[in-house]
């Protein structure tokens, strides 16, 4: 990516303490071509960490980014997916241990009777791809979606393995939200969290919605990229990123194939769809959100505290004990090829890449983004930027989250 004058002009401030901090996330621009980001982290409520910098529009303008700017953020919409359950479970208005056919009795054909939610939010289901080919655009119409999803059957015994489901997740967690809480996870995210909160974030977002004006292309891998660095890697390589590009490019039928080459498909565009606000204004709950680094911070930043922040109560303290455990594991994911793990939706990685602390709990969006929090540190934390990353996790995004926690003296390195 060229150069700009705007790419080394960092803005905002850190509080003391947390100067290592605004030192790597320069260094991503210097080092790790990083084009345009924000970072936003609070500990105890209060933010310690405000940056941004670079470039928000490649396009000829070169406009610079902004503390509010957006940016689809991918997978981490599965985290803000998980905090609407988490609320639904502190209300009483779900079980996770009860079957989906409980609330959602035709779920139960194709060997799916005995699936619990907690199984499913958990990547452990099996569902890992739908039957029927799908374009996100159907998805307008979900009860035409949801007799697909009734016919789907497991690619294994339900609860004995687990296996990333990367975007089927969103179809069948989706459809359940709208089961079990009689509107969408979209609708509820925005009154139960985004407005509380002040979190300017939204999963189908309207096109006339004030949000867009902050909203920013996202700049997938270049073709020549690929071919530099992921293709070698998938060829030659002994990384996760190998066994799951190979899976896609040359398994189509095995889990991680199915996982990712089934729909609901953006089509030939790809990742360069997802730019489209005809895309975005639909409810896609595996990778849809709009978000800042400011408010995907916020809108954590209430679980960080005990589930009470700024007099309101959002959920019982008990309740957080779900997501702070880790309740599926594998050193070995059937789709994704590493150690990693998921509670009740959230992801739980690997402690030397996001947070060494087993507590916390969020998700990351493919390409780098980031939202979770850490209650034991009483720590929220947003990053967004719009140069994706080919890995699975980016480093830029690893070295950031490294470096909070050396600030706070839990790493020395």
């Amino acid at each position: 990516m060229k150069a700009t004058q705007h790419e080394l002009e960092i803005h905002g401030t850190v509080a003391s303490g947390f100067e290592v901090v605004r030192e790597a996330f320069a260094e991503n621009f210097r080092e790790r071509r990083e084009v345009g980001a924000a970072l936003h982290v609070t500990i105890e409520g209060e933010p310690v960490v405000d940056l941004w910098g670079g470039v928000a529009d490649v396009r000829g303008q070169e406009r610079p980014w902004e503390r509010d700017t957006a940016t689809v953020v991918w997978s981490t919409t599965k985290g803000l997916v998980a905090l609407c359950y988490l609320l639904l479970e502190d209300r009483g208005q779900l079980d996770l241990d009860l079957p989906v056919a409980h609330y959602w009795r035709e779920f139960g054909r194709g060997n799916k009777a005995g699936i619990t939610v907690r199984t499913l939010l958990n990547h452990r289901a099996g569902l890992v791809y739908l039957p029927s080919k799908l374009r996100v655009e159907d998805l307008a119409d979900p009860d035409a979606v949801s007799v697909l999803l009734e016919a789907a059957t497991p690619i294994w015994e339900p609860g004995s393995d687990q296996g990333y489901h990367a975007i089927s997740w969103g179809a069948f967690v989706g459809e359940l939200f709208r089961r079990v809480a009689g509107e969408s996870v979209g609708t509820f995210l925005r009154r139960e969290l985004a407005e509380p909160t002040g979190a300017k974030l939204g999963l189908g977002v309207p096109l006339d919605d004030p949000l867009r004006a902050h909203v920013v292309d996202i700049i997938p891998n270049r073709k020549r990229e690929f071919l530099r660095h992921a293709l070698p890697e998938a060829l030659f390589g002994k990384s996760a990123e190998t066994y799951t590009y190979r899976g896609v490019v040359g398994r189509p039928y095995s889990a991680v194939g199915r996982a990712f080459r089934s729909g609901p498909s953006l089509g030939r565009r790809q990742f360069q769809a997802m730019n489209d606000p005809a895309i975005t204004a639909l409810e896609l709950p595996w990778c849809g959100a709009l978000a800042s680094a400011v408010s995907l911070a916020k809108i954590y930043t209430p679980f960080a505290l005990g589930g009470e922040h700024g007099g309101r109560r959002y959920c019982k303290e008990e309740s957080l004990a779900g997501p702070m455990a880790r309740q599926s594991w594998s050193e070995r994911d059937l789709v994704i090829h590493k150690p990693i793990g998921w509670s009740q939706g959230f992801l739980k990685d690997e402690l030397h890449l996001i947070s060494p602390k087993v507590e916390a709990f969020g998700h990351a969006g493919m390409g780098g983004s980031l939202g979770f929090c850490d209650p034991s540190e009483k720590l929220a934390f947003g990053y967004v930027m719009n140069r994706m990353d080919w890995r699975i996790r980016s480093p830029r995004m690893v070295a950031l989250c490294r470096a909070v926690y050396r600030a706070l003296g839990v790493v020395s390195e």
